[in-house]
């Protein structure tokens, strides 16, 4: 089985490298760091198997899981233990490995993927019938996934790519800010950083040069702050 690594930490993917090169039937291709080098590998070349990371900086395991088509057999290798029953709601997952990993546990995972068949498939509900003002589609592979506007936090530009992060899920698509700032609702959207787009009704607290929007931090550009001053119903 061809395979690759995703890791932010170099140990550990040197750790899973070492066993990889000790079971014949795996065949190493590559190894990342980043899960945006990742999915530009997979839309290129055939991979049965992922050694995935769920922790990882900015785009989780399951984010990464969540963006690709048609993902391959995928074995999660985690310090954390708490995310064992979620990690089994996604078919393509087939193990649950937890670090330190031991050779004997590493090896009934191999055991497992020659087992079951590469055929897990992704499908997106297009809602034909929906009112499309509501939401918007993205292209992810040639998949169109839809998005409820009420339900996407924050818009982040990362070089060729944006970032979506929605209140359940985040998305990584091939495009500029500029593109999507011209699609989205004026009265709920606001760039407030050439880096960033937010939902206003998404704002829990104001300090100074940022917002807090769930969990993030984002910088509010001098430029912008009087823009989303005006958005805000102040008393």
């Amino acid at each position: 089985m061809n395979c690759i690594i995703i890791d932010d930490e170099e140990m550990a993917r040197a750790i899973i490298e070492k066993m990889i090169e000790s079971t014949p039937q795996l065949n190493l291709l590559e190894e990342f760091s980043n899960a945006l080098h990742a999915i530009k590998y997979l839309n290129q070349n055939e991979v049965d198997l992922i050694f995935l990371d769920i922790h990882m900086p900015d785009f989780t395991g399951f984010d990464f899981i969540q963006t690709i088509k048609n993902p391959p057999k995928i074995i999660l290798v985690t310090s954390d233990k708490n995310f064992a029953i979620e990690a089994f709601e996604y078919e393509c997952i087939i193990d649950y490995l937890v670090k330190p990993i031991n050779e004997d546990r590493f090896q009934k995972a191999i055991q497992k993927a020659n087992a079951i068949p590469s055929s897990a498939t992704i499908i997106a509900n297009k809602g034909a019938n929906e009112d499309n003002a509501n939401e918007f589609y993205i292209n992810i592979d040639r998949r169109l996934i839809k998005i409820e506007f009420a339900l996407v936090n924050i818009i982040e530009a990362k070089g060729d790519y944006i970032h979506i992060k929605t209140e359940n899920k985040n998305y990584v698509v091939h495009s500029t800010l500029k593109k999507i700032e011209e699609k989205l609702p004026k009265d709920l959207f606001l760039k407030v950083h050439r880096s960033f787009i937010i939902n206003t009704k998404k704002i829990i607290d104001i300090e100074d040069n940022s917002v807090l929007i769930g969990k993030d931090v984002i910088p509010v550009s001098r430029a912008n702050r009087p823009d989303l001053m005006k958005r805000l119903n102040l008393l």
